[in-house]
């Protein structure tokens, strides 16, 4: 009963000063002062209200509240433990990843038996090209710079 009496008169503050505003030429903000002030008499009159009242003042309520919270904590604590245990979420995927392995990766190829052409030589290399070559650009840029 008290809770619908102050949301009653809430409402009809809230429109008041929807009033007021309304004369002073604001007419979009007056007309968003009143839609929030409809709204508890909105709750009100929807039975909104008295549910919550009556959820609040229920023991029984806050009772599985607490049997909620009981249960959120064990949540935790055993996802703490599986944790401490298991390790991280990304060593276990290693883990797997590691099982599903093959025993040799290098022998999974097939063997197609010895070549019948003689394998190609590896083309001679070029001969690397003097250290005092490599360095001419940077050289410039020091010297550029006075160093």
């Amino acid at each position: 009963m008290i809770a619908e009496t102050v949301a009653s008169a809430v409402s009809v503050a809230g429109l008041g000063i929807a009033a007021v505003t309304a004369y002073r030429k604001r007419f979009l903000s007056a007309t968003r002062i009143a839609a929030y002030s409809l709204v508890p008499i909105g709750l009100v009159m929807t039975g909104v209200v008295g549910w919550v009242s009556d959820m609040v003042f229920k023991p029984s309520v806050w009772a599985g509240f607490g049997v909620l919270g009981i249960a959120w904590l064990l949540f935790v604590a055993t996802r703490a433990v599986e944790r401490k245990d298991g390790g991280t979420r990304k060593e276990r995927k290693a883990a797997k990843a590691a099982q599903r392995e093959a025993v040799a990766p290098a022998a999974s190829a097939p063997s197609l038996g010895p070549a019948t052409r003689p394998a190609a030589q590896p083309a001679p290399r070029a001969k690397a090209a003097a250290p005092a070559e490599d360095f001419t650009d940077i050289e410039a840029i020091l010297k550029k710079h006075g160093i």
